[in-house]
């Protein structure tokens, strides 16, 4: 049920920053906005992680990789765009994010589960501390090197 409700999520989101309603180059504005350099390689990037990472979580393949780029992608959009607005998703804090990510960790952490596309192929289950703790450390890592690389937010006057 976990890989149900956070996969598809992720695929919606993804989608949207490339078919809602300012597509990708609604997407790389935002991406702009927040100080993402370049922007349009992250728009690209941020959707197709989402699409990607949350498809193989609705199907159960690829653990706990799926489960790191998600953590990555909600490390950093709490340090974005969440940043600095306080915990409630509702004033536009990191509360979601958090959830997001922390359910990540506990799907790395559980596996994909008896009825899953690991299990049909008949691929041992990867699960465990170590994979979970694997999936939030890689994640992480990834976010910040993301960060220290690309972030370069306008300096408020």
């Amino acid at each position: 049920m976990l890989r149900l409700a956070i996969g598809p999520m992720l695929i919606a989101h993804g989608s949207n920053k490339v078919m809602g309603s300012g597509g990708l180059d609604g997407t790389t504005g935002w991406f702009e906005s927040l100080g993402l350099r370049p922007a349009a390689v992250h728009a690209r990037v941020a959707a197709a992680t989402e699409i990607t990472a949350g498809t193989a979580i609705t199907l159960g393949v690829f653990d706990p990789l799926p489960a790191a780029a998600v953590v990555g992608l909600m490390a950093t959009a709490a340090a974005t765009d969440h940043r600095g607005k306080g915990f409630f998703i509702f004033k536009g804090g990191w509360e979601y994010t958090a959830v997001v990510a922390a359910a990540a960790v506990a799907l790395a952490g559980l596996g994909s589960g008896r009825w899953s596309g690991r299990s049909l192929l008949g691929r041992r289950e990867r699960s465990g501390a170590k994979m979970a703790i694997g999936a939030a450390v890689f994640g992480v890592g990834n976010a910040a090197l993301l960060l220290a690389t690309s972030y370069r937010p306008e300096a408020k006057s």
